[in-house]
């Protein structure tokens, strides 16, 4: 579709139109071209919508639902929106999974009036509105991303694409198919493109369900690589892919699904993006579905921003800059090298307060020229979108012009890193754009009006014809005030010229004063237009005339304007790579800057980074635990932790025990997180941290069932246990969680032993195991690379204290009972728990003994021969109570005790 469909030819698909208006007829034909849209029809000042859309339009958006004319012989059901405030309905519409079809009028109704008074104005569709597809401030978060992706399958091998309409980042990537989940996780897209055929496969199905969105199926000729190919070709405007890059068949398949959807849902606008960028996935480190959720990466288990990781790391001051930080925080680095260049900046700048904070002073001014530029390329853009471009490239240079004087200062350490230098080239603006933007602040006013069509944009003095026809257009007014100050003195009636789009420029009287005017001798040059129930209306040849002139002084005011306008955004357009690029140089730079910021604020350090297996961190801190309990005037206290993957100076794997509440899960996912800042380029809260990069990260914490697939809490856990102990490797580092507790206690610790023993000898991966199997502490002394980790818990007076500390060593209980007395459980009830809580302990001393059990055995592990009663039942068999004296008791009772020591 290369243009807004225009539907008033009689060239449409052949439907039955019997009976209807011509405008009904008009909107009939487009909706049948877009039959899976709620159709925007604009009609004057509204939008309107018919039939089932207007039915389906009304309960989403609580409109009132009425009735307009008859087809075939019934009511039709109509429903509308105001045209100024439509942006806020689509919204909703998307929000609530609906695809919109906005139908414009694509010619002045004058111009139809030409035609004949039956005449049907030019309506088309301009563009559909989809999930992935928004491009409006008002439609997006600003500091989240908005994707589209695509997903390609051929010989065995899967694609994925994905493109952001709004900033115009496009990426692919070849997938195995087990990765899917994090790859999908960490875009979060909010629409996925699929072929039909790739949806038969009903576990392929459920995970898109879950993680990619609105599906959106694909007929399967879109993802043939020649087709998408040649639709890349169209959309870049190129005569070859290979300037982009190297791209697998089913890369192209999955780019050229994304381009056809981009030129069904623009109207054939072709949007300004940038070339697609191949990531290959050992470039980032893989956090799958599960993991990120329970980690609370970027939103918390209950869907908010607040409490997640981002929400506590992000201090940007510009909306690129948040959607940046997010973006590496959802997919860290793995090569150290790329990781140690983006720390080499924080670093840089983390003593120079200064410099930073004029820095931040200067981006905290800039709005987002990535969605202005964006909607400019799209043709929904405004004179506003013009003076934030300007701005934002006003304020690349200042900020060029800052780093360049910090680099050229003595500095506490003369080095600069290559992303400084690299801000410095990129954001001083060539000739050309600087051209360009002087253009653009030459030709607009300090504070354009929103809408084009308001006209007042172009600053006066810029062009010569604009200001002849506007000094027309304004000396006709002084014109009306003098013609009404002589028709007054003519009179001697208080004569006053009004205006409306109907009648022009006209006489208004009251009826008193239309009769005094009628019976003058000069009432023959007013001629009567329109009477009211309190007014007469007149006008005059003069008026006349002078209207006429007016008019068209005022129409060619606004239609210089317009044209003043396609021409700068044509030069926008033409410089959007640099724009672009400084853009991302600004984003990059404030993430930068936000971190030293951040660092300096919580004395967070820089990690140390390698291809080492090592992770030691020390006084390591939770990043949003930490945040909270300083804005209420409350320590964290602090922990350590010493992993090596080759077992040679450290275990690698750590059994941690501790009571319910001590903080066993904080430290886990304390860790887990402390590596994505590192991975990510950031600088980390501890004291001092050493990591070997990690290629994966597995987190099993916290419970949670899926009754959508009949799956429960156990078998939750199970599965997601399953597939970190099928894809770990011993890069990864892998957090666990009291796996085993949702079932008997001796199936639950069977299965926590033997995840335990896998992790240890066949994976050889960076481990944090919590568990209350307390059994399990007897695995340090039972493998080389194991030791125990115990949350510190003290009891005084009765009471619980909870120190939050971590040391060498296992804990010997799990404080459970004080725990459930400390969460309000009826006293009787903590009691009772106590007694029998004894009674198990002292059977299981006689009822499992874990040091028999056989360790790393494949084979099922014989059955214990029974020793015969003990020394202690022997004597208590023998004896009866009944007989005994009180003497005799007690002579018993030591020598009892004595059997058992």
């Amino acid at each position: 579709m290369n243009a807004p469909a225009d539907l008033s030819e009689d060239t449409k698909p052949a439907i039955d139109l019997e009976g209807a208006t011509p405008v009904m007829a008009q909107y009939i034909q487009t909706k049948a071209q877009y039959p899976d849209a709620i159709l925007m029809f604009r009609m004057g000042d509204f939008y309107e919508l018919f039939f089932e859309d207007a039915v389906t339009a009304a309960q989403a958006l609580s409109l009132a639902l009425t009735k307009r004319g008859k087809y075939k012989d019934e009511d039709i059901p109509l429903a509308g929106v105001p045209a100024h405030a439509v942006d806020a309905y689509i919204a909703k519409l998307i929000r609530l999974g609906h695809r919109v079809a906005v139908c414009d009028q694509l010619e002045d109704p004058a111009e139809a009036k030409k035609r004949g008074y039956k005449a049907v104005v030019k309506r088309g569709v301009v563009r559909v509105v989809t999930p992935g597809t928004l491009t409006e401030d008002s439609l997006l978060e600003a500091r989240g991303a908005n994707r589209l992706v695509a997903l390609s399958a051929r010989g065995g091998v899967m694609a994925l694409a994905s493109v952001e309409l709004s900033t115009g980042d496009v990426e692919c990537l070849e997938i195995e198919p087990e990765s899917l989940s994090a790859h999908l996780s960490a875009l979060r897209p909010s629409e996925s493109l699929v072929a039909d055929r790739i949806l038969q496969d009903e576990n392929l199905y459920g995970l898109l369900k879950v993680l990619g969105g609105v599906i959106q199926p694909q007929p399967g000729s879109l993802s043939d690589p020649q087709a998408g190919e040649a639709r890349l070709l169209k959309l870049y405007g190129v005569q070859t892919l290979d300037g982009f890059g190297a791209f697998s068949q089913c890369e192209i398949s999955a780019l050229g699904m994304l381009a056809a959807y981009i030129d069904l849902t623009q109207a054939g606008k072709r949007p300004v993006l940038k070339p697609p960028v191949r990531v290959l996935q050992t470039h980032c480190l893989s956090i799958d579905a599960a993991t990120r959720n329970s980690l609370e990466i970027d939103r918390t288990q209950q869907g908010k921003r607040e409490g997640s990781l981002i929400s506590a790391l992000d201090c940007t001051v510009t909306s690129g800059g948040g959607r940046l930080l997010l973006a590496r925080l959802s997919r860290p680095l793995f090569d150290p090298e790329d990781i140690n260049a983006r720390l080499d900046t924080v670093e840089w700048l983390l003593p120079r307060r200064d410099v930073r904070d004029e820095l931040r002073h200067l981006m905290r001014s800039l709005s987002d020229p990535a969605r202005a530029l964006s909607r400019l390329s799209l043709g929904r853009g405004g004179p506003r979108d013009l003076c934030i471009l300007h701005q934002a490239l006003s304020i690349a240079e200042n900020l060029a012009h800052l780093l360049n004087d910090a680099t050229q200062s003595a500095g506490i350490d003369p080095a600069v890193p290559a992303e400084i230098d690299r801000y410095i080239n990129t954001l001083v603006p060539s000739d050309d754009l600087s051209r360009m933007r002087d253009r653009l602040i030459r030709a607009l006013v300090d504070e354009p009006a929103l809408s084009l069509k308001d006209g007042g944009f172009i600053r006066e003095g810029f062009h010569p014809g604009l200001d002849e026809a506007r000094t027309l257009r304004d000396d006709s007014r002084q014109i009306i005030l003098a013609l009404e100050a002589r028709l007054q003195a003519e009179t001697g009636i208080a004569i006053r010229i009004k205006y409306n789009n109907v009648l022009g420029y006209f006489i208004e009287l009251s009826q008193k004063l239309a009769e005094q005017l009628q019976a003058q001798d000069t009432a023959k040059q007013f001629i009567h237009r329109q009477s009211l129930a309190n007014q007469v209306r007149f006008v005059t040849t003069e008026l006349v005339d002078l209207d006429a002139r007016i008019q068209r002084a005022a129409a060619q005011a606004l239609s210089l304007e317009m044209e003043i306008f396609e021409d700068l955004r044509e030069d926008v357009r033409a410089m959007a790579g640099e724009i672009q690029a400084a853009h991302d140089a600004i984003s990059s730079l404030d993430v930068a800057t936000a971190n030293a910021h951040l660092a300096e604020d919580t004395d967070a350090v820089r990690p140390r980074i390698d291809h080492s297996t090592r992770l030691e961190i020390s006084r390591g801190r939770h990043p949003v635990v930490a945040a909270v309990l300083k804005s209420q005037g409350k320590p964290f206290t602090p922990n350590d932790v010493d992993l090596d993957a080759t077992g040679a100076d450290a275990a690698r794997l750590s059994l941690v025990t501790g009571p319910n509440m001590a903080g066993k899960s904080t430290y886990l996912r304390q860790n887990a997180l402390l590596i994505i800042m590192a991975q990510a380029g950031l600088f980390v809260p501890a004291k001092s941290m050493h990591l070997g990069v990690v290629d994966r990260l597995f987190s099993r914490v916290g419970a949670g069932d899926d009754l959508a697939q009949g799956r429960s809490t156990f078998m939750m856990e199970m599965v997601e246990t399953a597939a970190i102990l099928s894809q770990a490797s011993d890069k990864s580092f892998v957090i666990l969680d009291e796996i085993g507790r949702g079932t008997a206690t001796y199936d639950g610790l069977a299965i926590a032993w033997a995840c335990a023993e896998d992790l240890h000898e066949r994976i050889r991966c960076r481990a944090l195991f919590a568990t209350h199997y307390h059994e399990l502490s007897q695995l340090e002394k039972r493998m080389k690379a194991v030791n125990n980790i115990s949350l510190q818990a003290r009891e005084h007076n009765g009471e619980l204290i909870f120190l939050h500390e971590a040391r060498a060593g296992a804990a010997d209980r799990s404080y459970g009972v004080q725990v459930a007395r400390l969460a309000g459980m009826p006293t009787g009830v903590v009691e009772r728990a106590r007694d029998i809580l004894q009674r198990l302990e002292e059977d299981n001393q006689t009822k499992l003994r874990l040091d028999d059990l056989p360790l790393f055995s494949f084979e099922r592990a014989p059955k214990p021969v029974s020793a015969g009663p003990s020394k202690v039942e022997t004597m208590l068999k023998s004896i009866s109570p009944d007989e005994l004296s009180p003497k005799e008791a007690l002579e018993v009772i030591y020598n009892l005790h004595k059997l058992l020591m």
